[in-house]
């Protein structure tokens, strides 16, 4: 969440090792404007290295990785000497110089304690890439999602409603009409805009007129992501990339929203996309979902690796893969496409808050959504885009499993009835 790792950062500041932090996320979620915005508020003297503008400052980096001799080649270029205790240096798209990121090490380890920070978009496929190794231990590794549900209500001005849904929440009571559909309302408008920033920066900045938001916007993330694939994989594995990120739509339109190969070509299979699947993955572009043999703890150990469910990291861009008509969100059409974007919506919103996602499945081929290990025991999680809440789903497992309480996440308003919690889908954010 934005504001948690603003948090994080005031935190950093106060250590006394300075260990290198590092922010990790997908493109376009605020992690160079976040990290620009708090170095020039707490330092004098700010040295930003991006290494996708400006290839040339990876030879800072060689022939060696003393880190005296780097910032001594930095001083040369720059023409200053460095007072490291008002400097911080910003290593920005770190992903494309894989010295700078093994340098994070030495860094650590040195004597004087240098301020660094670095941001990175596809860390994950470049780490499993990386020639040399990766500094484990040494870095401080922060990862920042799209803005969520209660970020978009700040965004928005809406703090009041914001705080009000998390009392709701916690005391089981329902808002009165008139808020709830409210708050609906504005959810629905999450669904079409989504959580990345520019796209919720847009909205605010049109007064919040859904008519005249401008779609282009996520476009060009997902434009820019396909860039990504082509970019960071070689050939073969960007065409199947492309493919699967492209089919997600399809996936989760389907009565069974388990990923299935055959969408991709006839004979498909976890042996050809497998690796495609991986890298969406690791980049932070898709969200992985997999069936639990088992709704036991520790979930880890009762997971099937072959069934799975494959979301997009963020709603409003698979409102835009899959071209929705806005006018059919906002006016509730009761449409199937509604059904995959309000499970995307609670999928996003669950991994944002580090819930690990698993669904689980009975051979008579009832479904809970997601079964999540809360403090409470484990608990099935039931989704429904509408306010029609009767679920055989449900209470199947109930019967079976006995978990201490189930919730279901729907457009129905707050209440706690016959051991089922009910969370209105604006409320997802308190799970």
């Amino acid at each position: 969440m934005q504001r948690f790792f603003e948090n994080t950062l005031n935190i950093w500041l106060k250590k006394a090792d300075f260990q290198p932090l590092m922010l990790v996320g997908a493109r376009q979620i605020g992690k160079t404007h976040l990290l620009r915005e708090f170095c020039r508020k707490n330092f004098g003297n700010v040295i930003e290295l991006n290494f996708a503008e400006k290839p040339d400052y990876m030879q800072f980096f060689t022939p060696s990785l003393n880190v005296d001799e780097i910032i001594g080649r930095m001083e040369l270029f720059f023409n200053r000497k460095f007072d490291i205790e008002k400097t911080v240096f910003f290593f920005d798209e770190i992903q494309d110089c894989e010295q700078a990121i093994a340098a994070l090490k030495y860094f650590d380890e040195s004597e004087k304690k240098y301020r660094i920070v670095s941001a990175g978009s596809l860390l994950g496929v470049k780490i499993n890439r990386m020639k040399t190794s990766f500094p484990v231990g040494k870095v401080q590794i922060e990862y920042l999602f799209p803005m969520d549900f209660e970020e978009f209500l700040w965004a928005l001005g809406e703090t009041m409603l914001a705080e009000a849904i998390r009392t709701q929440f916690a005391k089981n009571e329902p808002f009165p009409a008139i808020i709830h559909n409210k708050a609906l309302e504005l959810y629905r408008s999450y669904l079409c805009i989504g959580g990345m920033p520019k796209s919720v920066l847009q909205f605010v900045e049109n007064k919040k007129d859904i008519v005249i938001y401008n779609r282009q916007i996520s476009a060009d993330i997902i434009t820019g992501y396909l860039a990504d694939m082509t970019k960071y994989a070689s050939g073969i594995n960007a065409v199947k990339i492309h493919s699967v990120f492209r089919s997600i739509p399809a996936q989760l339109a389907k009565e069974n929203t388990k990923f299935a190969y055959k969408l991709m070509e006839t004979g498909g299979n976890s042996e050809k996309y497998g690796t495609a699947i991986e890298w969406l993955v690791q980049a932070n572009m898709a969200l992985q979902c997999a069936k639990l043999e088992l709704p036991q703890s520790p979930l880890t150990a009762y997971k099937s690796n072959n069934n799975f469910k494959l979301y997009l990291s963020d709603v409003g861009l698979l409102s835009a893969l899959s071209q929705t008509n806005f006018r059919d969100i906002l006016q509730n059409t009761p449409l199937i496409y509604r059904g995959y974007l309000t499970e995307n919506f609670v999928a996003q919103t669950l991994n944002t808050h580090r819930h690990t996602l698993y669904y689980w499945t009975s051979k008579n081929s009832a479904e809970v959504d997601f079964v999540l290990d809360l403090q409470d025991g484990i608990i099935p999680v039931e989704v429904k885009a509408a306010d029609n809440v009767r679920s055989k789903s449900l209470q199947a497992y109930i019967e079976k499993h006995k978990p201490p309480y189930a919730l279901r996440v729907a457009a129905k308003n707050f209440g706690f009835e016959n051991g089922i919690k009910s969370v209105p889908l604006y409320a997802a954010f308190c799970i």
